[in-house]
């Protein structure tokens, strides 16, 4: 272990001396900002702070001044206005304004848990988030008149959905088909993907800073500076040492690009970002990340030792450099249907497993713990098995010279 945590400590600090490493590690933050700031210029136009949102609240509850004093405390950027209107004239109403909403807040709001919104096209995008803080005075008074038998209590506290229909909706579907659920980061769905999508970045970043092994057991061979390390290490020690070298120059990719990205998206977006990241269900798919990294790690460092040149690679090597990108094969399966077959069979595949556990945890409300234990134990067997065979593949490529091995060649060894 002692010699596995030098070789770790010698990848870093050659890593970390190395310009195009450094330059990697701050450009890969930078781009993702330059993107987002030019998809934002090219969406929003010359704008750089949010409009003023109409708010017109057809109120057939008599709560108007319980929602005034709500938003008043919340701080948007809103103007509150009563209106008469009636909800079969929305299509007129919107069709020439611009950053307009209509509130229909009737006995379906205590009925069914149900407010209509009506928005103009280009309405606000955070618009759908923040319209849930009315939530409050509808459960307020839902209690009032209930008498708050367990029955009913249970019925309160299922929440107020508001249906958002924009005024594109109501002109191509005549009004009655054109609602839609809240955006995604919304109340429960925020708390939901924010975790996912923080530790899909950090499975990302570290997967693909792990693939680096693959040059760099490849560059230890084409410098015939391999018999040398393994002069003081074993084949073994040398392989392990590689693996924990490069998660810690991942976790330092992710950390200067968290650094980076998340003040700007705090900035820019009005959000709680960390309140929603930093959940218990955050452990569990960090856990989900380090697998899947051991796993792709194991492949790499394994297959590396068996190239004579990265240049002069196969097909069967660049197959493997496509490993981590399988799971967006799943991306429109685990999307349309988080629950479904495609879904269930991308969770128990051990090189798609963790992107696909990912994407659908969150996505899903209740997570299906007996799918979760069980891919969760075929990853760990399947990393403990990857480990061994890969040590057995480095410990005869990393001394083969002269050509790329091939898959018979590979197996040989496997067999060995």
């Amino acid at each position: 272990m002692r010699n596995t945590k030098k070789v770790a400590k010698w990848e870093i600090k050659r890593n970390m001396k190395n310009k195009t490493y450094l330059i990697g590690l701050f450009l890969t933050p930078v781009l993702m900002v330059g993107f987002y700031a030019l998809f934002s210029w090219i969406g929003g136009g010359d704008e750089t702070e949010t409009e003023q949102v109409d708010v017109f609240i057809n109120d057939q509850l008599e709560i108007f001044p319980a929602i005034e004093e709500t938003v008043e405390q919340s701080g948007f950027d809103w103007n509150l206005e009563e209106t008469d209107l009636a909800e079969a004239d929305m299509e007129g109403a919107l069709e020439d304004n611009e950053d307009t909403a209509y509130l229909f807040i009737d006995e379906r709001a205590l009925e069914d848990g149900v407010v209509p919104v009506y928005t103009s096209e280009d309405i606000d995008q955070f618009f759908t988030n923040q319209v849930q803080l009315l939530e409050t005075p509808i459960q307020t008074m839902q209690m009032a008149q209930l008498g708050l038998s367990e029955e009913e209590l249970a019925f309160i506290f299922r929440g107020v959905s508001f249906e958002e229909t924009s005024s594109a909706a109501i002109g191509g579907n005549g009004g009655d088909s054109g609602t839609a659920e809240s955006g995604l980061f919304t109340g429960e769905s925020a708390e939901r993907a924010i975790p996912g999508i923080f530790a899909a970045f950090i499975y990302l970043s570290i997967v693909f800073t792990g693939m680096a092994i693959f040059q760099s057991a490849s560059l230890e061979k084409k410098d015939k500076i391999a018999e040398i390390i393994l002069s003081s290490v074993t084949p073994g020690e040398l392989m392990q040492g590689k693996v924990i070298g490069y998660f810690v120059l991942g976790l330092i990719q992710t950390v200067i690009s968290v650094a980076i990205i998340l003040p700007i998206l705090i900035w820019q977006v009005d959000f709680p970002f960390m309140d929603y990241a930093l959940v218990p269900e955050l452990a569990l798919l960090l856990l989900i990340s380090v697998l899947g990294y051991l796993l792709f790690a194991a492949v790499f460092v394994g297959v590396g030792a068996t190239m004579t040149d990265v240049t002069t690679a196969g097909n069967f090597q660049g197959m493997v450099m496509m490993l981590p990108f399988l799971p967006f094969i799943f991306i429109g399966p685990v999307f349309s249907d988080p629950n479904g077959l495609m879904a269930q069979i991308g969770t128990y595949i051990p090189f798609t497993s963790p992107g696909v556990l990912i994407m659908r945890l969150s996505l899903l409300d209740e997570w299906p713990w007996v799918e979760i234990i069980i891919a969760l134990a075929i990853l760990i067997v399947s990393v403990w098995l990857f480990m061994k065979l890969a040590g057995k593949i480095f410990k005869v490529g990393i001394l083969l010279y002269g050509k790329n091995a091939t898959p018979g060649e590979i197996w040989k060894w496997i067999r060995a």
